[in-house]
């Protein structure tokens, strides 16, 4: 794995920790960052050994607390631009990783940090998680996404009270309107992380990654086109060895041993 200044990427057992580490600016997002975050899920994206990824921020204070304002303030319009399609970028590869992301958010997931959970497939808050959109008290939108996603999410109104007020809100509240998956204590969230990639890791690699890309493209299709690709991938799960297996594994009632192929 690549050395980066701002990510730290660890792989064992088939699972990838991707944790956010500049604990002095609450893990905010500068532009090196966010590249740091493309070029690590690329990689892991193409790594055979990674079947999931936990992704976290370094310390116990935030998930990421933002982008960089010190970094924004300097924006003009051309290059605002610039730094908005970077981050959508990456947020988007994120969200169409052909395997699970779980976002463990330690803390506060504020503006980008927010965006970035989102992209996640699944989000896991610890009880201390605040989460918030508070752009508009700096003068500018969410620009990695948010105003797509969390709509899409939590409903329309929703988002909008969140968008619009700059509002921060406790996990017990995110978890009430559907932000977040689960909730649990501070100290318990790497191993209920953990615990969830397992789950899923123990299922066939080649079926998850397609049930992914359904949901994906499902989400922004018609009805009619959606169901059409879902049947697709339906039958070309038929090709592989590891239905075979599952459903063999399933009639002899013992446990499958996925082979990802």
């Amino acid at each position: 794995m690549a050395d980066y200044s701002y990510v730290v990427v660890q792989v064992a057992e088939g699972l990838a920790t991707v944790t956010v580490s500049r604990p002095d600016k609450l893990n905010a997002l500068n532009a090196n960052t966010i590249g740091e975050l493309g070029r690590a899920f690329h990689a892991l994206a193409q790594d055979e050994a990674v079947r999931a990824v936990v992704l976290t921020g370094a310390g116990d204070k935030a998930f990421v607390a933002g982008a960089d304002i010190a970094e924004l303030a300097q924006m003009r319009p051309v290059a605002g631009v610039g730094v908005s399609r970077q981050g959508q970028d990456v947020f988007r590869f994120i969200e169409r990783m052909p395997k699970p992301v779980i976002a463990a958010v330690n803390g506060f997931a504020l503006g980008g940090g927010l965006e970035l959970a989102l992209a996640c497939h699944l989000r896991i808050a610890g009880d201390n998680a605040r989460f918030g959109f508070p752009e508009v008290k700096l003068g500018i939108i969410p620009g990695y996404g948010g105003t797509v996603r969390l709509p899409r999410l939590v409903g329309r109104g929703r988002a909008l009270q969140l968008i619009l007020t700059g509002d921060m809100i406790p996990a017990d509240q995110a978890l009430a309107m559907g932000l977040v998956n689960d909730v649990v204590p501070h100290n318990a969230l790497k191993d209920a992380a953990v615990g969830l990639a397992e789950r899923i890791m123990a299922n066939g690699p080649i079926a998850v990654a397609l049930a992914l890309e359904a949901v994906d493209m499902g989400f922004h299709a018609t009805t009619e086109d959606a169901l059409r690709f879902e049947s697709s991938l339906f039958g070309l799960l038929a090709s592989t060895e590891d239905m075979r297996e599952g459903m063999a594994a399933f009639l002899g009632k013992r446990t499958a041993e996925f082979k990802g192929r």
